[in-house]
């Protein structure tokens, strides 16, 4: 005989407030909120918006200046996507870059995932290990030296690399052993911007 889960809202609550107010379905069916819940939920005005497939915000939670970032992360898979490149430097302050979509890194494998509205999806047999993720307004983002070396290999304009080491060392976000160590393996170019980098900040 199967048990069924009560719908625990407030727990649903608290991971929607985890990020930005919004949540899969996956997570809603998770604490007992069943796909016929989350559609009577979400029409005429109630508890519930669906903003995307399997996807939904709280209705009455406050906007974020993030929330293009959050839909995209949680649109391309929570479990398996990371904020990288521009989009991580953007998170994590780092230099003035504007992304022109939001960047994300998956698993090679999972290069034949449907690509969220706005977003600019990135495939890496580079593992990312998590010791590279730090979590920033509850999304899952690359560390200050991966986005820096993923973004120089994409192509970001130099100066905008020399300002972010420059802060992330400043600021005690990475040191310069961990950047060259994140830089080898990526080019020889990536490399002499991350060395030239280095060089301007510790002669400024």
């Amino acid at each position: 005989m199967t048990t069924r889960l009560c719908p625990d809202y407030t727990g649903l609550f608290e991971v929607a407030s985890e990020q930005g107010g919004y949540f899969t379905a996956a997570q809603a069916r998770e604490r007992g909120v069943s796909k016929p819940l989350l559609s009577h939920h979400s029409k005429g005005g109630g508890r519930f918006v669906r903003v995307g497939h399997g996807l939904y915000r709280i209705r009455e939670y406050p906007s974020s200046p993030r929330e293009d970032v959050i839909v995209a992360w949680l649109a391309a898979g929570r479990d398996v996507a990371v904020v990288s490149h521009d989009s991580a430097l953007d998170l994590l302050d780092l230099s003035d870059v504007i992304p022109d979509a939001v960047h994300l890194t998956v698993p090679r494998s999972m290069r034949y995932r449907r690509r969220p509205a706005g977003a600019r999806i990135h495939t890496t047999t580079r593992f990312v290990r998590p010791g590279e993720v730090v979590v920033r307004d509850g999304i899952r983002v690359t560390c200050a030296e991966r986005s820096i070396v993923d973004a120089a290999q994409a192509g970001t304009a130099p100066d905008q690399i020399v300002t972010a080491v420059a802060q992330a060392v400043e600021r005690g976000m990475t040191t310069e052993y961990r950047l060259l160590d994140a830089a080898r393996g990526r080019g020889r170019r990536v490399e002499r911007l991350l060395q030239r980098a280095l060089q301007q900040r510790a002669s400024a």
